[in-house]
């Protein structure tokens, strides 16, 4: 035992923390997995092949592997093609607009997932408004047009460029714009500049994005269940019909370790290529990017329509579902839009109706204690992990991220498993079937980003403060409650926040678990998906969209605009005023370097 892991043992705050941390581990994150390992090749406590059998004699089951390969790979190219694009005109060209171009692009932050995909369905499905209309000019066209692997592929790849405006929109703006005018002053031209100076400098965050995008697509659920019809199934569709059957859940647990396996091995293979260059630049001072002009007149039309066709794309299913949650039954029922039949009557319906206002508040509540649990027990282990550097918490913040390497369906499949019945591990409960289990699922899926959120803000503390402290005889407890949680507060509530708003409308997890009586909001919006659903049903989910962006756009100013404006009126974050040096790319307006540097930095601690 080091020094360091006996030093941290002599604290029973530290002992008791440590405790309930191997506990939560073992029960939450190793066994369930294991257990739903030994389900399926040892079911009876003797190896069997029979799941991979039944597997593969299942021709349903193998194209429901095929499609997920095909969708994960196609995604990954369409999904860095329009990201790429998106951050370069709203980032890189000078493009006319790009203020607003990038609020359309951004919408995917406050509408993704299941009430994208409804919304999709509910425009250009076989019933949708933009079908109908389109069907009464052609009578003979295919009203199932936006079905199978186009329409998911399509509504897919504009919903998960969110990634590329986050992470590769920051990285384009830390490009050294030196390089870029050395590259001009050499004879490049504009594109060879793009492809041999500025795109190689982004590899290891396309790397990162592109990796996402695989895994997003190997893992879909919403959009295939919703608009893959009966042609195009993916394996987490299959894993969630499987699971419904006792006899098959056998089935469902190999679909769900074929996708943890594919999962786990993409991200070594792609980890690997990332370790295969050098991507930074070599530039001692960087000089902040300024937007490159496309001098080219017909370049600079086409990149511009494009841009603007990009931005309908995005803004148009939204812009619908907006005005239609505004109009009465007929009107939805047939898809006209005019102003009398402008009414409230849908939001005083869902506000006013138990049944109807149900769902958004069990999502709110379960968001909620998830948000607050998965930051507030991880406050005080984040710290320990910080403070003290030994094996042991190596090995518990590497377990602590299996999350992050596993799909959310087999999370829930092996907890649906493991404790459909008593384990001594839960003091003998059975948590399969209650509301605990959803709470307990959506706490997991959040302690790695939680995690590595709150490690870089006690990182980003300076140590001189909890020296002091000790100097002057306070104690452990002391000093984090006094000391260090007021100086990682407002980072732990911007976290909290972040995880509130991706919880709201979950699917992909409380699908396998929730409880039959307080099913959360995402469940609610699917079943008004399917055929049948009534008129009021279809209004309702309108109103329930415009709600959750509501509510997410809320979250997100709170987190991101007030820290925004709280910058620029901080002394120590104001741009200075850069003078011309040595006739080099700084100009009389651009911003210090050791400014960008200190904003850049106050980024990273707080997300």
């Amino acid at each position: 035992m080091t020094g360091s892991t006996r030093r941290m043992l002599r604290s029973p705050a530290v002992v008791i923390t440590m405790t309930v941390l191997v506990w939560f581990i073992a029960a939450f994150l190793l066994w369930p997995n294991a257990n739903l390992l030994i389900q399926t090749f040892f079911p009876d406590g003797r190896f069997t092949g029979r799941a991979v059998e039944k597997l593969l004699s299942s021709e349903r089951a193998m194209t429901s592997l095929a499609n997920s390969f095909l969708l994960a790979v196609a995604l990954a190219v369409t999904v860095n093609a329009v990201g790429i694009f998106i951050v370069l005109v709203t980032e890189y060209f000078r493009i006319r607009g790009a203020r607003v171009l990038w609020l359309g692009y951004a919408t995917t932050f406050i509408y993704g997932g299941i009430v994208l995909a409804a919304g999709y369905k509910f425009i250009y499905g076989a019933d949708g408004i933009v079908t109908k209309f389109l069907a009464g000019f052609f009578p003979e066209m295919d009203r199932s047009w936006f079905e199978g692997f186009f329409a998911v592929l399509a509504v897919m790849t504009f919903a998960t460029t969110t990634n590329h405006m986050l992470f590769l929109g920051s990285a384009i703006r830390n490009v050294d714009y030196q390089t870029v005018e050395a590259a001009r002053n050499l004879g490049a031209s504009p594109w060879t500049i793009l492809r041999r100076v500025v795109l190689p400098t982004l590899k290891p965050t396309i790397f990162a994005v592109t990796i996402l995008s695989f895994l997003t697509g190997l893992g879909a659920l919403s959009a295939p269940q919703v608009l893959g019809g009966q042609d195009f199934e993916t394996i987490t569709p299959m894993i969630l019909t499987f699971a419904n059957s006792t006899t098959s859940r056998d089935l469902a647990a190999l679909l769900a370790l074929v996708l943890g396996v594919a999962t786990i091995a993409m991200l070594s293979v792609m980890t690997r290529l990332e370790r295969g260059g050098t991507y930074h630049s070599v530039a001692k001072v960087a000089a902040p990017l300024q937007k490159q002009p496309i001098r080219h007149r017909g370049a600079n039309i086409a990149v511009h329509a494009v841009a603007y066709v990009l931005f309908l794309v995005y803004v148009f299913p939204l812009a619908l579902v907006v005005l239609y949650s505004f109009m009465d039954s007929a009107a939805i029922s047939t898809g006209v839009l005019t102003l009398d039949r402008f009414t409230l009557d849908n939001y005083v319906r869902v506000l006013s109706q138990q049944s109807a206002l149900k769902p958004f508040i069990v999502s709110i509540v379960y968001s909620a204690l998830a948000a607050v649990i998965s930051v507030g027990g991880l406050l005080f282990v984040t710290r320990l992990m910080v403070k003290y550097r030994g094996w042991l918490m190596s090995a518990l913040e590497y377990l602590l991220h299996i999350p992050w390497i596993l799909p959310a369906a087999m999370i829930a499949l092996g907890l649906l498993i493991t404790y459909d019945r008593p384990n001594p591990l839960v003091g003998g409960f059975v948590l399969s079937g209650t509301v605990v289990i959803l709470l307990i699922a959506f706490v997991i899926v959040k302690v790695p980003f939680t995690l590595r959120m709150l490690k870089a803000a006690f990182s980003s503390v300076n140590g001189s403060m909890e020296e002091a402290a000790a100097i002057m005889g306070a104690g452990t407890l002391y000093t984090f409650r006094r000391i260090l949680l007021p100086a990682v507060l407002p980072a732990a509530a911007a976290v909290a926040a972040l995880n509130f708003n991706n919880l709201l409308d979950d699917y992909d997890t409380a699908v396998f678990l929730a409880h039959p009586l307080y099913q959360p909001l995402g469940l609610q919006i699917k079943a008004n998906t399917d055929g049948g659903a009534s008129v009021e049903a279809i209004g309702n989910t309108f109103v329930y969209t415009v709600l959750l962006m509501l509510v997410m756009g809320t979250v997100m100013y709170l987190v991101y605009g007030r820290l925004n404006r709280r910058r620029r009126s901080s002394p120590r974050l104001r741009r200075v005023p850069l003078q011309r040096v040595g006739g080099s790319a700084g100009t009389p307006n651009a911003d210090m370097p050791g400014a960008a540097k200190v904003e850049d930095a106050s980024e990273a601690r707080v997300p």
